[in-house]
């Protein structure tokens, strides 16, 4: 796809946000295309750092798959800020690219997974349970940097502690949590929620198999590949999703998206792993209608600032 800054027909012009990795964009996100082309859409990929692109030519421009953000989140969010009509919101993406809105969350009552956080400079205290634990970066993509370490085996202890010490003599923060076991069995359940005439509704969920085997070895690509399929959400998974996207700073009435990621805890109900706000991959692919409600999702928006 080419970047074109005149529109010729008056028809609206959407930009898809991507990296110069997939500049053609992501196979999911095809997807969304031809429901918008039938609706009288101009959709172009454009690449989020490429100085070529005129972002203040597009009437909505629309985060999808700059997926090699992570390492230079300073950047993308600065970068984010200039965008005229950009979905979602700058002040959402600086919000949402660091996990630690996980504590805040946390503090507002939506049941997420235990973390501790490691800040560059600081040391970190291994847990005096020598259970399973997953250590990440608090800014990081594509299960990039991320790894499982059994604390019970001397070497994992050593590498688990190599792995903190890597990310913060990198000026990184660091997250710590336990490993969810249910994972291994149930996986993680991701519901989609796609924005509609009166903000935010339910589209579909998916089940992701588990993807932590071990200490962090290094990810080719742009993200680790995943295993997934549709899955039906349960009322008790969609009351906790509703909870989390409650306490959105700003509100989700603005939002053209949102994802959010359940594990089963320890006594099987759920808890958040993730709240994705900024470029989810929203598997359109995987329920019927998908990419239709996606794109009049799109369409809402256009509407909306029209």
């Amino acid at each position: 796809m080419t970047n074109h800054h005149q529109s010729t027909r008056g028809e609206p012009r959407v930009a898809l946000v991507t990296c110069a990795e997939l500049s053609d964009l992501d196979p999911d996100d095809r997807l969304v295309l031809a429901p918008l082309a039938a609706r009288g859409v101009t959709v172009e990929a454009a690449v989020w750092d490429d100085p070529a692109v005129d972002w203040s030519g597009y009437d909505l421009v629309v985060f999808r798959s700059p997926w090699d953000y992570a390492l230079r989140r300073d950047e993308f969010v600065a970068w984010a800020q200039t965008v005229p009509a950009l979905l979602n919101p700058a002040d959402v993406v600086r919000w949402n690219t660091d996990k630690r809105y996980l504590a805040e969350l946390s503090a507002a009552g939506v049941p997420t997974v235990p973390t501790a956080w490691v800040g560059p400079g600081e040391t970190w205290t291994r847990p005096a349970d020598r259970g399973e634990y997953v250590i990440k970066p608090a800014v990081s993509a594509g299960s990039q940097d991320t790894g499982r370490y059994d604390l019970a085996d001397p070497e994992h202890r050593e590498l688990a502690e190599a792995h903190v010490r890597r990310l913060s003599d990198a000026g990184r923060v660091t997250m710590v949590q336990p490993y969810l076991s249910a994972v291994d069995t149930a996986g993680e359940t991701a519901l989609l929620f796609l924005a509609g005439p009166d903000g935010l509704a339910f589209s579909h969920a998916i089940r992701k198999g588990p993807m932590l085997t071990g200490p962090d070895l290094g990810v080719e690509g742009l993200y680790k590949p995943e295993e997934i399929a549709a899955r039906s959400a349960t009322p008790e998974q969609l009351a906790v999703a509703e909870k989390t996207l409650a306490v959105v700073p700003g509100g989700t009435e603005r939002l053209l998206y949102a994802r959010v990621d359940l594990i089963p805890g320890a006594d099987g109900s759920p808890v958040l792993v993730e709240l994705e706000l900024t470029e989810p991959s929203l598997f359109i692919g995987y329920a019927d209608g998908a990419p239709d409600r996606l794109a009049e999702a799109i369409c809402t928006h256009l509407r909306l600032r029209a």
